[in-house]
């Protein structure tokens, strides 16, 4: 291997002239307003961003995930297919579920798209997915055939690799077209540029000393001023180097200049930009650690609607992509993928034992079915783990009514005779 062979986790960008026309540097990323070079790995350095894709990588990866099979109207999780192995316990050999999914979720959050090779059992059942890094990849249709082809670039070897779109698991994020997924750091390239630019000045004005720029005025004229500069920055630039006496020799003055960070807003722009960054992903502030706007009232339902409105949208896109890349027409009439949100739902324990406690009474949930949402051990049948119970002073609708119409007919009799 060579010294200085490109990284595999860094993406290879090409200058173009559309690119400089962009604002791309000479490296061929393109900066954003604030100065800043944007791309979805740099990104990642910054706090929110990185906070942001962790969060719901780590959910949508944890989450309990199985395959299904319809069998007259009752749901059963379908162990014997291979698929359910690869989205349960082992993607592949190498990669477990987790951190498959995981891999796939952060390359949605990212690049708005999320790409496996699928490889198939001899029976054409899916027995493994290897991960494809999104940087890589290429999408289009065949001029000749009007079909999508995927065309991976191979870092390996150097060569292009044509995948048809059944040898491809391609899970699409926000779409202009519903085949290829936007990027939400492209989108978002100033936000995050922001976010990025003031990390970079607090690193730097903390570097300085916490103290901003200035100028060393000599009233003579200098012979090497670069050497004047040198030998104050070694003395006194850096935070260990704060609160040290400066000696100044003939008539040298230091005047500052630049913008104090209280003027200039710096933590205020901060604190703005971690808001901004959990809008871009729709995830509520005080998950990322910002509890600013947080109280005890109200974080169980920012929890919730995290679930139902930021994780939802996202597993329905697993799901559904799930039933089109990896099932065959046959396999899609009985089986079907689903996760499993029940956990991240429940509430605190008097509110579940309430629910529960309803559930039990109209006769809609037994003892085994509570009992298993809690993960405790079932009850035996025979001692009435699976009896339904209902209120002794309730009665069908059905039957009153017709005790109230003979009731009536009766009353109509009597008044005859």
């Amino acid at each position: 291997m060579g010294l200085f062979r490109r990284s595999r986790d860094k993406p290879e960008r090409r200058g173009r002239f559309s690119d400089f026309i962009k604002g791309a540097d000479e490296d061929g990323y393109c900066a954003s307003g604030s100065g800043i070079a944007v791309d979805e790995l740099r990104a990642m350095q910054a706090s929110a961003v990185f906070a942001c894709v962790k969060v719901l990588s780590e959910t949508v990866a944890s989450l309990p995930f199985f395959l299904y099979k319809n069998e007259k109207g009752k749901k059963v999780k379908s162990t014997e297919h291979p698929l359910y192995e690869v989205l349960h316990d082992l993607a592949n050999e190498e990669t477990t579920s987790m951190n498959f999914r995981e891999a796939m979720m952060a390359s949605l959050l990212l690049y708005g798209n999320g790409y496996a090779r699928i490889i198939r059992d001899k029976n054409g059942h899916v027995c493994s997915l290897w991960f494809l890094k999104p940087q890589y990849m290429k999408v289009e249709r065949d001029t000749a055939t009007k079909r999508l082809k995927y065309t991976y670039s191979d870092i390996e070897t150097g060569a292009a690799i044509v995948y048809e779109p059944n040898q491809v698991f391609h899970v699409v994020g926000l779409s202009y077209d519903g085949i290829k997924g936007i990027s939400p750091i492209d989108q978002a390239r100033e936000a995050v540029g922001l976010a990025l630019a003031t990390e970079e000045f607090g690193a730097k004005f903390f570097a300085n000393g916490a103290r901003p720029g200035g100028v060393l005025e000599h009233p003579g004229v200098l012979k090497d001023p670069e050497k004047l500069r040198e030998s104050w920055n070694k003395v006194y630039q850096g935070s260990r180097n704060s609160h040290k006496i400066a000696v100044l020799e003939e008539g040298v003055k230091y005047k500052e200049i630049g913008i104090p960070p209280e003027q200039a807003q710096f933590l205020e722009t901060r604190k703005f930009q971690i808001n901004e960054i959990c809008r871009i992903f729709r995830v509520p502030p005080h998950l990322i650690g910002d509890l600013e706007r947080s109280t005890f009232s109200n974080i169980e339902h920012q929890s919730i609607e995290f679930v139902t409105h930021t994780v939802r949208p996202w597993l329905v896109r697993w799901e559904q992509a799930i039933y089109k890349c990896l099932l065959n027409e046959t396999e899609r009439q009985l089986y079907y993928a689903r996760f499993n949100v029940d956990g991240l739902l429940r509430g605190d324990f008097s509110t579940r034992m309430q629910g529960y406690a309803t559930a039990r009474q109209n006769g809609w949930m037994s003892v085994n079915d509570i009992r298993k949402l809690e993960d405790m051990n079932s009850i035996d049948a025979e001692k009435g783990g699976d009896d339904y119970l209902v209120n002794g002073n309730m009665v069908p609708a059905v039957s009153k009514q017709s005790e109230n119409n003979g009731g009536d007919k009766n009353i109509g009799k009597q008044n005859s005779g």
